[in-house]
């Protein structure tokens, strides 16, 4: 048996997406069909609509997703219908060489629902990292389900999948951002506003937003930022410097992914301090840096893939300090669309004029 369920599909490179009904398979053995409820429209989806990530089109776009399993497969006994999930891109398979080391956040054989969802045609879709949930169901592999408290709202709960798990990982554990640290942090749209509250919410002492749009920063301070700074006009190195005695921060987060803003965020970090880049570059960039600054500076010069997260043990935490009024997650949701309205909120995205729109379905 197969569902017809409507779904936002990319046909080719550059396109508007176009809403088309294709199947979705019953789950087979390992996996979980999900009636998806909310999903966060991502710069990853426009990326995958460009042809940025790959070629494999037709892609089925939206990954950052809630909403309640409707079946299991075969062997899956951790999950049942009615529960009400996040899904998370990543899956640790649990016997890769950095699971067996310990580091399931690196998994290099994370699990993805292995039957294809397709056009009515039959023709395979693409889904995005793995989930495909701009779509009434979906298809994933049961470890890209993680079980979370129902109370908490699909609209908001289900951007805890990519933008707010990245930007709040990359700041608490890539970053590591302890009591009475110093943090700066450039670029604040989703991801970095994520970054922002996973850093006040460790203690820091001093939060530093950095970007070139005075409306950004404004609401930088709903999420936890103490300081602003528009690089637009001044240079954000020299202001950063000024805000702490001097000497820099002790972890500069790059939400951006720009040469330009990782070289920011190289320098104004205190000697031995940390630099995190979370934003996602263009594979066409690259980077310049004298060598003796990256041995004279020491510290560490980290990427964050995905906040360095475990979805099953990192997504219900999250949800906990949402529901205690500790973490905004409704601050994110800047308007809830339909399937139809997901091209026009790509438009907004690009223009910055949104920090998520969400598909509610």
């Amino acid at each position: 048996m197969s569902y017809e369920v409507r779904a936002v599909v990319a046909m080719k490179s550059g396109a508007p997406v176009e809403v088309q009904t294709i199947r979705v398979p019953e789950p087979g053995p390992g996996e979980v069909l999900v009636s998806v409820q909310a999903c966060g429209v991502c710069h990853t989806d426009l990326h995958y609509r460009e042809g940025a990530i790959n070629d494999e089109f037709p892609f089925l776009l939206g990954h950052e997703a809630a909403g309640t399993v409707d079946a299991v497969g075969e062997g899956v006994t951790d999950l049942a219908p009615g529960d009400y999930v996040v899904l998370a891109w990543r899956a640790p398979c649990g016997n890769c060489r950095s699971c067996r080391r310990g580091r399931p956040w690196y998994c290099f054989d994370s699990r993805n629902a292995v039957q294809p969802m397709t056009l009515l045609d039959g023709t395979p879709l693409s889904p995005a990292l793995g989930i495909g949930a701009f779509a009434e169901k979906t298809l994933v592999a049961a470890g890209q389900a993680v079980k979370v408290d129902p109370a908490a709202r699909p609209e908001a709960a289900g951007l805890i999948g990519c933008g707010v798990m990245a930007g709040y990982g990359a700041a608490v554990n890539t970053g590591g951002v302890s009591r009475g640290d110093t943090v700066a942090v450039i670029g604040c749209g989703g991801v970095g506003n994520a970054a922002i509250a996973g850093a006040s919410l460790s203690g820091a002492r001093r939060v530093i937003a950095v970007d070139i749009d005075d409306r950004k920063l404004d609401g930088a301070t709903r999420f936890g930022a103490t300081h602003t700074v528009n690089s637009q006009g001044t240079d954000p190195v020299e202001a950063v410097r000024a805000l702490t005695d001097g000497f820099g921060v002790d972890i500069a987060i790059d939400a951006v992914g720009r040469p330009e803003t990782f070289l920011q965020a190289f320098y104004m970090r205190d000697h031995a301090g940390t630099v995190v880049q979370v934003g996602v570059p263009d594979p066409q960039m690259k980077l310049e840096l004298p060598l003796i600054d990256v041995f004279s500076r020491g510290g560490a010069v980290k990427s964050s893939w995905y906040g360095d997260c475990l979805p099953t043990r990192d997504f219900p935490v999250l949800i906990d300090q949402f529901l205690s009024g500790k973490l905004d997650l409704n601050g994110f949701v800047s308007e809830t669309i339909a399937l139809e309205q997901v091209e026009a909120a790509f438009t907004k995205m690009h223009r910055g004029e949104v920090l998520r729109s969400v598909v509610v379905l």
